[in-house]
């Protein structure tokens, strides 16, 4: 069969082992091959090639339910789901989503971009499958990386408690296939997944427990410690048993024969079951099996050498450029720890890590956990920072607001990927932290234009009291090169950088050089702008501003942050409390609804939130 062929999970099941396999190496291939040109996640996909085959193969999708958390590791699934014809489209302005989205096709029951839903999700369904009598089955694929989340603990938790119907594929890709997976292991799955036994063991259990007085219930623990016995010589399930969850595995996540034989047998089990497979990361690509780290997320690459197609010398990244700063203040500092929640190449830590390997704590994907940790340490003299993308932070809110506001304590928040991120999408799309951050009693919070700021507010911070964010997109520097440190760091006010008179510019963050656009555009057009750098988007200096409110007579705001609760909305709120009504406030954001993927600048002509965009509206209303 021809994987061009393949309009429907449908079209695989008259399919042999040899037919599947053969269709694995096309659909490697053309992830290869799509991955390879516009970027993507791809060792994620690789790795679970067959495992998804078995998994539309023995199920009824859409009528049986397959949750995937994240989503980044679905690319075969959107193949296998009538997706090929438009899968050169991947993660592009107009074209289907990295990751799972409901209306983008009916095989996508639930949607997710950030990890540990699954689990959750899964016993959704489940419940609502039995509270409307229906007879599907739900199936929920976590990887081993999502499983250091706390929520898939308390789905785990959930579902042993409420018994009920649902499979659980432990996508673990850290462990060694070949030590677990032998003759004997194979064996003993075959035995305790076999409906034959599972009969006799259903027999055997009510038999014994009609045994008078205390000897039915010694018999009946003597079979179970047999049989533990037994799954505990080669299998780590004891965990997942004693949360009422029955655990089959570990199975080679790459043998079909063996994953559609163990799927067949447990999806007919009673109660919640967990499937252990073990697959490899990046299979299929040299290049990202020697490195996975590097293929889980990568940019376009020769599939030959694996090496990135990317021009020669550029300027560095912003993300290196908080790594190298934090670095040298952490060498001269012992009070300074980085902490990161399962991204440290993604957020600048492994730079630390490399030279100051104690000074960097990795949690895992426990964002809650890595800011109350933080908390802890900073009780105890350690100034922490906390390094997580602008969209994961918003977990975390609950613990940043009781946690460590309201003690008062000092925690150093950066936020990567604050705004616009592009192919990623609405679920990672950072246009909401200054709204939610300016909610946080006794919270500072600077936004650079630069990479210099960034640099100066991240060696500002350590100094400063009580929480602190720092906020910045995902690119690169505006130049190759950084300037010399500021001597001194102007704490809390903004910075003019063109004065003029009548209309003012406000800018927050990076956004300060789409207003550069507009205030060159402006006075080709007659207008003589002044344009600032906010810099400090919480708290506002109300005698700097009253001055600024004072010589203009119209007020505008641009930030890559929704318009609700942004920084115009602290604009217009301080502009109010000083008794400035009279004057004219155009703010200029994220509109109130979820932002497509797409190459950024594109996004924001789109929204017209770019410099020539503003300035076009800008004298139209004027």
């Amino acid at each position: 069969m021809e994987l061009k062929d393949v309009k429907s999970p449908q079209d695989i099941k008259h399919c042999s082992v040899e037919e599947l396999n053969a269709l694995a190496a096309q659909v490697r291939e053309t992830i290869i091959g799509q991955v390879s040109k516009h970027g993507g996640h791809l060792a994620s996909s690789l790795g679970v090639v067959e495992l998804t085959l078995a998994l539309h193969y023995v199920f009824n999708a859409p009528d049986d339910k397959i949750v995937w958390d994240v989503g980044h590791q679905a690319y075969v699934h959107k193949l296998l789901t009538g997706r090929y014809d438009r899968f050169g489209s991947l993660r592009q302005q107009g074209g289907i989503s990295g990751f799972l989205k409901r209306n983008e096709s009916e095989y996508d029951c639930f949607g997710a971009g950030h990890a540990t839903t699954s689990i959750s999700a899964a016993l959704g369904f489940a419940v609502a499958r039995n509270h409307f009598d229906r007879k599907n089955n739900v199936v929920a694929v976590i990887g081993d990386g999502s499983m250091t989340g706390g929520m898939a603990y308390e789905a785990l938790n959930n579902a042993g408690i409420s018994k009920q119907n649902m499979t659980i594929i432990l996508n673990d890709n850290k462990m060694s296939i070949a030590p677990n997976v032998g003759g004997f292991s194979k064996y003993l799955n075959r035995v305790i997944s076999d409906p034959v036994y599972n009969k006799m063991r259903s027999d055997l259990d009510r038999l014994m427990t009609r045994l008078p007085g205390v000897l039915g219930s010694r018999f009946r623990d003597l079979f179970l410690q047999v049989e533990n016995a037994a799954k505990n010589a080669v299998k780590p399930g004891t965990f997942f048993e004693d949360l009422g969850i029955r655990y089959f595995g570990p199975i080679d996540g790459h043998d079909i024969n063996e994953l559609i034989m163990i799927l067949e047998r447990v999806k007919s089990q009673p109660g919640p079951c967990i499937v252990h497979v073990l697959t490899e990361k990046g299979r299929g690509l040299d290049a990202a099996e020697k490195n996975p780290t590097k293929f889980h997320g990568c940019g376009p690459f020769d599939p030959e050498s694996g090496l990135p197609l990317a021009p020669g010398k550029k300027n560095p990244s912003l993300t290196s450029v908080f790594g190298k700063t934090l670095l040298e203040l952490a060498k001269k500092d012992n009070r300074i720890m980085g902490i990161t929640a399962a991204m440290p190449t993604g957020c600048g830590m492994d730079i630390v890590a490399k030279e100051l390997p104690d000074r960097v704590i990795d949690v895992g994907i426990a964002e809650e956990h890595a800011v109350t940790f933080a908390a802890g340490l900073a009780c105890d003299g350690v100034v922490p920072v906390v390094a997580i993308y602008s969209s994961f932070m918003q977990r975390a809110y609950d613990q940043i607001m009781h946690d460590v506001a309201l003690q008062k304590l000092h925690v150093v928040f950066v936020l990567d990927r604050a705004g616009l991120v592009g192919a990623d999408g609405p679920t990672h799309h950072g246009t909401f932290d200054l709204s939610f951050l300016r909610t946080v009693p006794g919270m500072t919070v600077m936004a650079p234009s630069n990479e210099n700021e960034l640099r100066d507010m991240i060696a500002a911070s350590i100094d400063m009291e009580g929480p602190v964010a720092i906020r910045y997109p995902r690119g690169t520097a505006l130049a190759e090169e950084l300037a010399e440190p500021a001597e001194t760091f102007d704490m809390k006010l903004p910075k003019v950088l063109e004065q003029g008179k009548d209309i003012l510019l406000l800018g927050a963050g990076f956004m300060t050089n789409e207003l550069k656009k507009t205030a060159s555009l402006l006075r080709e057009n007659g207008y003589n702008p002044t344009l600032v750098d906010a810099r400090f988007i919480k708290p506002l200096d109300e005698e700097c501003y009253r001055g600024l409110f004072e010589s203009h007579k119209v007020i505008v705001t641009l930030e890559d942050n929704t318009r609700i609760g942004g920084y115009g909305s602290a604009v217009l709120d301080l502009m109010t409390d000083l008794g400035f009504t009279d004057k004219k406030l155009f703010r200029f954001g994220i509109p109130d609804h979820f932002v497509e993927q797409g190459e950024i600048q594109n996004l924001y002509k789109l929204l017209k939130i770019d410099g020539e965009s503003v300035a076009k509206q800008l004298m139209e209303k004027l």
